[in-house]
């Protein structure tokens, strides 16, 4: 009974993605998980590797929760100048830059590798940003060309802010600017990310992720997206339009893996909802991920395509009114809408309604859909919009 394609843990529970960063051929997933629970407890950071995403390797656990604090979510990159110090040129570090949470405190902590992420030690100087707050965590790291220095983006949830930070070493930190809040605010700001991409007419943009809990379109758990500019310093929106990676129910803290060549950026999200995390079956993992996805600019509209080729998993459905997948989640279109009724499932038995664009009102959909033995994803026109929802049939 697990996932044929989807990355999922071999016992125990699992959520947000974390530290994803590409490495001498090997992708880097780390992850949030209770070493010794199928519910979240004592959480840290478990770590698998693959060479080509879909065939993954589980590692010995990364960061384990101690006396120092729980492992929230983070980031991870190669520090290929060794601006830390932590590492040489001839073997620079991998550095992951994590919450630590002590007594509901929540500061931004170091930990490095100089061994591909199989062994980390955590940095003596811990917390290297602290403010003494209860939400102030997610921080996501990343090389800055222009201004030759690192770039945090660090959400506080409550405010429905992402801060962002410069550091020259990664230990040193000093704040810039603020964004929000803006588009969806229903629930806690969570998981940015902050990356570039060029349009299909050679633009350069920025995208600055967002997962919101509550408050997504279906619900409980999303991620959103804002396109903009980044100067070094300060993220401008265009508009402030709610925009989804993900309409479907079960897509979130999708971040991308760091140092991808050629500037490709290749998102995963967390197939799950917080509205039932804790209630799906434990078998005797609890939690996978989504398939990975490429994502691409084409005007405003940001295109979502798995970035694997899973031919054994796809349906193609030139799609009119109505579909039924081997799984028994139906679809079907009515009044403008895409509906997907998924009562077969032993998670809510819930129909599901996602609006369409006004480019996708009329004519056929074109339906990608990959089926896995508890998730269902559909790309819609090539993947200008997509919907996950996870899907234990009984019997």
């Amino acid at each position: 009974m697990r996932p044929r394609n989807h990355f999922a843990p071999a016992k125990n529970w699992m959520n947000d993605p974390n530290g994803m960063v590409y490495y001498k051929g090997k992708y880097h997933l780390f992850f949030q998980y209770s070493p010794e629970s199928d519910i979240w407890k004592d959480i840290s950071w478990g770590h698998a590797v693959s060479s080509d995403l879909v065939h993954w390797e589980e590692l010995p656990i990364a960061l384990l929760a101690d006396e120092a604090g729980l492992i929230f979510s983070g980031s991870a990159v190669v520090d290929y100048k060794n601006t830390s110090g932590f590492g040489t040129l001839e073997n620079p570090p991998m550095v992951a830059i994590y919450t630590n949470v002590v007594n509901d405190i929540q500061s931004q902590a170091l930990a490095f590798s100089l061994d591909e992420g199989l062994t980390w030690e955590k940095y003596s100087g811990n917390p290297v940003l602290d403010l003494g707050l209860k939400d102030f965590r997610d921080p996501k790291v990343s090389w800055h060309e222009e201004s030759q220095s690192w770039i945090m983006a660090l959400a506080l949830p409550d405010l429905h802010k992402i801060a962002f930070y410069t550091s020259p070493d990664l230990k040193q930190w000093e704040k810039l600017s603020e964004f929000g809040p803006a588009a969806a605010t229903g629930g806690v700001w969570e998981c940015p990310d902050l990356f570039a991409l060029a349009t299909s007419t050679g633009e350069r943009k920025w995208l600055l992720i967002v997962s919101l809990n509550p408050g997504g379109p279906q619900g409980g758990s999303a991620t959103q997206y804002f396109i903009g500019d980044f100067d070094g310093r300060t993220f401008t929106a265009d508009d402030l339009e709610e925009r989804w990676i993900d309409y479907g129910k079960d897509f979130y803290a999708a971040v991308t893996f760091d140092g991808v060549p050629d500037g490709e950026r290749i998102l995963i999200g967390w197939c799950n909802n917080w509205d039932y995390a804790r209630d799906i079956p434990a078998l005797p993992y609890r939690g996978e991920m989504a398939l990975p996805r490429k994502l691409t600019l084409e005007g405003r509209t940001l295109i979502s395509r798995p970035a694997i080729e899973l031919k054994s998993s796809l349906i193609t459905v030139d799609f009119e009114n109505e579909y039924t997948t081997a799984h028994g989640v139906a679809i079907s279109r009515v009044d403008g809408s895409l509906i997907l009724d998924r009562s077969k499932s032993s998670i809510d038995g819930k129909r599901y309604s996602t609006v369409l664009p006004s480019s996708m009102e009329q004519g056929s959909l074109k339906l990608e859909i990959y089926e896995d033995i508890h998730s269902v994803e559909i790309f819609i026109n090539g993947g200008a919009m997509v919907l996950t929802y996870l899907n234990f049939v009984e019997g």
